[in-house]
């Protein structure tokens, strides 16, 4: 069992590590690349969103999840 305080925590400081954790290892890397992504192209202004909506979703996939 995942769980979803750790995903969500792993996923807030390096977006997508906590989808790895979860096991959904394309999803990681696309949060990987997107998140610095936000950052730069955006000044900085979007890669915070990225960053805390990384986190909710590995929170909510180990909460609906639990048995993976």
């Amino acid at each position: 069992m995942r769980n979803p305080g750790t995903a969500a925590i792993l996923s807030f400081l390096f977006p997508g590590i906590g989808q790895i954790y979860n096991g959904k290892i394309l999803r990681g890397v696309f949060w990987l690349i997107v998140t610095p992504g936000m950052w730069i192209g955006t000044g900085g202004l979007l890669g915070w969103v990225c960053h805390v909506v990384s986190a909710v979703t590995a929170h909510k996939y180990a909460t609906n999840n639990p048995h993976r």
